[in-house]
């Protein structure tokens, strides 16, 4: 099982968030936690790709215009990938991941 850890960014940023945006990204982060335990890749409709311009920072798609970066960090346990969100909220954090 991968382990998570946040940022402050992310903690504010995900403060500022809606009750149904909070909804929507922790059910997509229950998907992108099962694709990285099978590791086979991530499902389509989360959108994962690496950054342009940020050679260690990876973005996720949660809704359509919700966004979350995050950096695979040293693992926590033994085998399971770490997983550090640093920002979340629309495509704007894009501009500051």
């Amino acid at each position: 099982m991968p382990t998570f850890d946040r940022l402050a960014a992310f903690l504010r940023d995900f403060d500022r968030l809606s009750p149904s945006q909070k909804a929507a990204f922790l059910h997509s982060v229950r998907g992108f936690a099962d694709d990285l335990t099978a590791g086979n890749g991530f499902r389509k409709s989360l959108r994962v790709k690496k950054m342009a311009g940020h050679q260690d920072i990876w973005e996720m798609s949660w809704a359509a215009d919700g966004r979350a970066t995050f950096e695979y960090g040293d693992e926590v346990q033994p085998g399971h990938p770490h997983i550090v969100w640093r920002r979340i909220g629309t495509h704007d954090i894009c501009t500051r991941p």
